[in-house]
């Protein structure tokens, strides 16, 4: 599902994550570690908002360098603390980003009421407490048709309600729609009730199988 060779992320000339070769197949992966293991470094990497240096691939087809607009097509992520320009309303970033998803209106409509953001549907971000935009972010990763959802410390200020529906989809789409999904959490991964294809420990840098 994605492949992952001499992977290298620096900041300013310092190196922070080294990843000479991951390869992960279709499921759900956990990757845990402490702050600043390089959990969300990894994540933005593979999400595509960060530069660096190696390859990474998706279903054997899609290079991120190479193949840039299919390749963020296919692959989405809602981060740990999200934020929005304030004078946007849930309506408009939904609009926005449905659009260059290619995601249909009944969809966006569907995860809107499965997450309870359309209770806030004409609300500038601005207002929002931490929930309501975790929420709307959450909406956000599942638009379109992806192939690969990161998903970074999905139950941080989320409702337990609410995340048992957003669960229960992901289980949906994971038999489905054999959608993949990557995880962290500083919580009990256990409390999401999915089933986990293996577990990843991300640490000083460099990312290994838990064992």
């Amino acid at each position: 599902m994605l492949a992952v060779s001499n992977l290298t992320k620096a900041y300013n000339g310092r190196t922070v994550l080294t990843v000479p070769a991951l390869t992960l197949t279709p499921g759900i992966h956990y990757f845990r570690g402490g702050n600043g293991s390089g959990k969300t470094t990894f994540f933005r990497t593979v999400a595509g908002l960060l530069p660096f240096s190696g390859t990474i691939i998706l279903d054997n087809q899609y290079e991120i360098s190479k193949d840039p607009v299919a390749y963020r097509m296919r692959v989405n992520y809602a981060e740990a603390e999200p934020l929005y320009p304030d004078f946007l309303t849930a309506r408009d970033l939904a609009g926005f980003v449905g659009k260059a998803k290619q995601a249909p209106t009944q969809q966006v409509n569907r995860l809107a009421e499965l997450l309870g953001v359309d209770k806030f549907w004409t609300q500038t971000t601005g207002t929002f407490s931490s929930g309501m935009l975790k929420k709307l972010s959450l909406l956000l990763a599942l638009l379109g048709n992806p192939r690969l959802v990161l998903l970074d410390e999905p139950l941080t200020t989320l409702d337990v309600a609410t995340g048992a529906k957003l669960f229960d989809y992901i289980r949906q789409l994971t038999t489905d729609q054999s959608v993949s999904f990557l995880l962290t959490s500083h919580q009990d991964v256990s409390l999401t009730g999915l089933s986990i294809t293996r577990v990843w420990q991300v640490g000083d840098g460099v990312i290994l199988p838990a064992t």
